[in-house]
């Protein structure tokens, strides 16, 4: 695979494209073929489904990355550097000497050419990458010694969650100027930001509390940002499920409507 492996290993994993290299070329959803990646160089369970290949003198690729949880792949650099397009569930990246970062869904993240880095699944959430990366004279990646768990399991750098700094001081920090101050230093600030719980964990015990105490206006932007930090859409309507026989049937009814708003789901 171009950007994970050597260009012959990927060649052989691609079909043939047969159209001339000025047609345009469409491959459809469902056609292309998902492989495991090398074990040599992940860690864990990865998929790897090819979107593109170089055609004529290009040189860019890009892939599809799916990551278990836990999984990641080894310490490697590429020669063009790389940039990455989170797509689905929470991640970590982590340059050779740097933090550990989290990344999240529309996260995107560039790698700078010859940078030791890896990346990989949160432990506690899958996470989909599109990985763009550009050849130099038929390789695009080297690859290195294996992340160490003692590596993986170092706490990210927090992020602050749900609303950036300064979203309370523009909902309400004209009339309620100090509660808008706590809601952005010390509600997302600090609390959500705390390494005890996962953003993951932190999305899904709000939602669960909004769900409760029957607050559908807040229940939407929570529910939004819970599927950013990697809580799926099974598990919220799960969620949902299980709290009507603790919280009341009526919650759980006003809850699945919030869900099939947030999840953009037309009524029959």
């Amino acid at each position: 695979m171009k950007f994970i492996a050597a260009a012959a290993v990927a060649l052989s994993l691609l079909e043939p494209i047969a159209a001339a290299e000025n047609d345009l070329q469409i491959r459809r959803v469902g056609s292309r073929p998902v492989n495991a990646a090398p074990a040599e160089n992940f860690t864990g369970t990865v998929k790897v489904e090819m979107l593109y290949t170089p055609v004529g003198e290009e040189r860019t690729s890009a892939g599809s990355v799916s990551f278990s949880p836990g999984a990641r792949t080894a310490w490697h650099s590429h020669p063009l550097g790389q940039t990455l397009v989170v797509t689905s569930g929470v991640g970590r990246v982590q340059r050779w000497g740097g933090s550990v970062e989290e990344i999240r869904v529309g996260d995107v993240v560039h790698i700078p050419a010859n940078v030791k880095h890896w990346h990989g699944a949160a432990p506690d959430s899958a996470m989909t990458h599109t990985a763009i990366t550009e050849v130099l004279n038929g390789k695009s990646a080297d690859w290195m010694e294996q992340v160490a768990d003692a590596q993986y399991l170092v706490p990210p750098v927090p992020v602050a969650a749900v609303l950036p700094p300064a979203q309370g001081q523009k909902l309400f920090g004209d009339i309620a100027p100090k509660f808008a101050q706590l809601t952005d230093e010390v509600l997302f600030g600090d609390v959500w930001a705390r390494p005890g719980l996962s953003q993951r964990d932190r999305s899904l015990i709000t939602v669960s509390a909004l769900i409760a105490m029957n607050r559908p206006d807040q229940l939407r932007g929570h529910m939004a940002r819970a599927r950013q930090n990697g809580v799926s859409d099974a598990e919220l309507i799960e969620a949902t499920t299980h709290l009507a026989f603790y919280a009341g049937w009526p919650s759980a009814v006003t809850a699945i409507g919030v869900a099939r708003e947030v999840m953009d789901i037309p009524k029959p």
